[in-house]
């Protein structure tokens, strides 16, 4: 018995199929490597005007994004946690991974709120705290 027949063989079936579900297997695999791989930022929920700074460079995406409003509030991925969240919301987010905090000040709000933020994440456990600010325009 032959172990292939040549593309001139006259005697054998004439439906040649290819056999897809190898490839949808890698295409799957592939995909699911993306999705688990993929780290999603966490927006704070809110538009912030922040203040500019000619000395404004990007940060790392992986972050944690607190937000102080016009008005004073408080506010991470959607939801106003107040002063007396940030410290357990930094804490908790840093057992998971080395995180920088990012705080998205609006202009208007006072330094000594702005402070108060900042000192809560230095308490949580953050080493690295910054302060979001648009860049200028010259």
């Amino acid at each position: 018995m032959r172990r292939f027949r040549s593309l001139t063989d006259k005697g054998g079936s004439g439906d040649a199929a290819i056999d897809m579900s190898p490839i949808l297997d890698c295409v799957f695999i592939l995909l699911i490597f993306f999705i688990v791989t993929t780290s999603f930022v966490e927006e704070t929920g809110v538009d912030v005007d922040k203040p500019q700074a000619a000395s404004s460079v990007n940060l790392d995406k992986n972050s944690i994004l607190i937000a102080i409003t016009e008005e004073g509030a408080i506010v991470y991925g959607g939801r106003e946690i107040g002063i007396g969240g940030v410290r357990p919301l930094v804490a908790r987010m840093l057992q998971q991974e080395e995180l920088p905090v990012i705080v998205q000040a609006d202009q208007s709000v006072k330094s000594g709120l702005l402070v108060q933020v900042i000192d809560e994440a230095k308490l949580g456990g953050a080493n690295k705290v910054s302060i979001a600010t648009a860049k200028r325009r010259q």
